[in-house]
């Protein structure tokens, strides 16, 4: 249904699935209304590549084409499907889910300016989403197709095993009970699990097989004709290497159109980057740590409304929150000078953990967050120095924050002076 609709239009998905069947009446239980915007929901358009995208109950948007395309083979090969027959042999899961766009995009930009990845983009109304549009020009990979892709692979994967009941799958993977303390979705782990499937090597050898096959089809032979076989290794190490660094190893940052942000107050004062020094913060109010999408974003908003109400600042003073929902938030974000260090905003990032910490630990999963994923990844965007120095609140000012617990943990980072 997802391919007849058209959600498997591109070359190389039609040359793994086959051609789609024709599109099926609609069905009588669903309302005249209800079937267009089904049909919508699945009509790619590589011009237009918000189309097709929904928000996760983790917070995360996610294109519906390569999920579902990855769903259908993990389905096929639970029926016993051998896959395509294709010269070099493909990895169909990757060929439908990621490795078309992820070839397509870097061969495209060869020699060129243009964007490869990304970018993010922020919903009208995340409480009632209706809207989503990109924060800027669109790759053939924005941050919702690199999502669905990488979702595509961890469910196919998990169908072929055996098959399971999609309404369970789905509702399993996402999460219908987001908003509670147990724990969260499996879908907020998607790029430790991706990581962990999928090796740096495995997504080069699947670019380069994808490129060669697209060589050989008509609407795509074109691009490929003046490219050499060495140059098409170099394009898939460049592409799975960029890929695995942005959406695997570096943390998800939740832009603040996400969460609900007021607008700044003021005229933002640019940084230099890079910058020389971290601050690590707790917000210590609200003292809870947040678990969820929802009540980060909630509390991502109260901040913002003691900072600019209560302290008369023009905007939350931290460049980042950490959440233990799985994800960073924005404030400031790289570019502005904040107000979270008095008298060192200028010199460094303010990093803020969404809670109370002095007699306990953020869980392990925020504090690896920062420590092993944003911090190595500022240094390799070159936004901050490889030298860095990171330090507490506390040994620049007169305060306990970011709480005993949480300093002593930082101690051991590092950076740490």
């Amino acid at each position: 249904l997802a391919r007849a609709l058209g959600t498997c239009r591109s070359p190389g998905c039609r040359a793994v699935l086959g051609e789609p069947p024709p599109a099926p009446p609609r069905p009588p239980a669903l309302t005249p209304e209800q079937w267009l915007l089904f049909t919508q929901l699945l009509r790619h358009d590589a011009a237009v590549p918000e189309r097709g995208a929904v928000l996760a109950p983790d917070g995360s948007t996610v294109a519906l084409g390569p999920l579902l395309a990855g769903i259908e083979v993990g389905l096929k090969r639970a029926a016993g499907w051998r896959g395509a027959t294709t010269e070099p042999p493909l990895d169909a899961l990757y060929a439908v889910t990621v490795t078309e766009a992820l070839a397509t995009s870097f061969l495209r930009a060869r020699g060129a300016n243009a964007t490869t990845l990304g970018p993010a983009g922020c919903w009208d109304d995340v409480g009632n989403p209706r809207n989503y549009t990109l924060l800027g020009p669109p790759s053939p990979m924005p941050d919702a197709v690199a999502n669905g892709a990488m979702d595509g692979v961890l469910l196919g994967a998990q169908l072929a095993r055996g098959p399971i009941p999609l309404a369970n799958l789905l509702r399993g993977y996402y999460g219908t009970d987001v908003g509670t303390e147990s724990g969260r979705p499996a879908s907020s782990y998607r790029r430790r699990r991706f990581g962990a499937l999928t090796g740096l090597a495995k997504l080069e050898e699947e670019v380069v097989a994808m490129l060669e096959v697209l060589r050989a089809l008509p609407p795509t032979r074109a691009l490929l004709q003046d490219v050499a076989h060495e140059e098409v290794a170099a394009i898939a190490r460049r592409a799975a290497r960029h890929f695995t660094e942005v959406y695997v190893e570096c943390p998800p940052i939740v832009p603040r159109c996400m969460w609900g942000a007021r607008p700044y107050r003021g005229t933002p004062k640019a940084l230099t980057l890079p910058l020389d020094s971290v601050y690590i913060h707790h917000t210590f109010n609200p003292g809870a740590p947040c678990r969820t999408f929802a009540t980060c974003a909630r509390a991502m908003r109260a901040i913002q409304r003691f900072h600019q109400d209560t302290r008369g600042w023009d905007d939350p003073g931290y460049s980042f929150l950490v959440g233990s929902d799985g994800y960073l938030y924005q404030g400031r974000g790289w570019h502005w000078v904040g107000a979270h260090t008095k008298g060192y905003n200028s010199k460094g990032f303010g990093v803020g953990y969404v809670g109370d910490f002095s007699a306990t630990l953020p869980d392990a999963d925020a504090i690896a967050l920062v420590r092993d994923g944003f911090l190595p990844c500022a240094v390799r965007a070159r936004r901050l120095r490889a030298n860095y120095t990171l330090r507490g609140h506390r040994q620049v000012g007169h305060t306990e924050c970011p709480g005993n617990s949480l300093f002593r943990e930082i101690e051991t980072w590092h950076g740490f002076k």
